[in-house]
């Protein structure tokens, strides 16, 4: 299962914090800081795979990846393959960079709930949705299209003559 998905730049500060089990917003805060922690201090030319039992327990690791100036990281646990966490997170920063034409931190920062909705159509309760990014790609496009859709008809209610 995943446990956590998390978007931060390079001076430690979250752009998107995802958690799949309940941590209070205290211990979610501590978790990030840690995480920040751990990544600034390893090198360059080392795995991007890290076991991280002090922070979540037993089995859990994390896989992290750095596009220009964001870290982008994935928590789960052993019932997940790391290479194939590696690779949904191609899928998620390649979906966000079709929808943001390049994404950039301020894409993520301005456009949080579609941010929010592709993570959604890419992993859902800690569960793999979807891993193909031109179909999550399809999905935010209808979904943003009921959204604009559901903005400009008002209904009418039956009987009411703007009394």
């Amino acid at each position: 299962m995943i446990r956590g998905v998390i978007i931060m730049n390079d001076q430690g500060k979250p752009r998107l914090i995802r958690f799949y089990e309940f941590q209070p917003v205290e211990k979610q805060q501590e978790l990030v800081r840690s995480i920040y922690k751990i990544l600034c201090s390893r090198a360059e030319n080392v795995s991007n795979f890290v076991k991280v039992d002090s922070l979540f327990g037993p089995d859990v690791r994390l896989v992290y990846k750095t596009f220009a100036t964001l870290y982008f990281v994935f928590i789960f646990d052993n019932s997940e393959n790391e290479l194939a966490m590696l690779d949904l997170m191609q899928v998620f920063v390649e979906t966000l960079d079709k929808c943001f034409s390049n994404v950039c931190e301020l894409d993520i920062v301005f456009n949080f709930n579609k941010v929010h909705t592709i993570l959604d159509e890419v992993i859902l309760g800690g569960q793999v949705l979807e891993t193909s990014s031109s179909e999550v790609v399809m999905a935010v496009e209808d979904i943003s299209k009921l959204e604009k859709n559901s903005n400009s008809i008002i209904p009418s209610i039956p009987g009411w003559q703007g009394r």
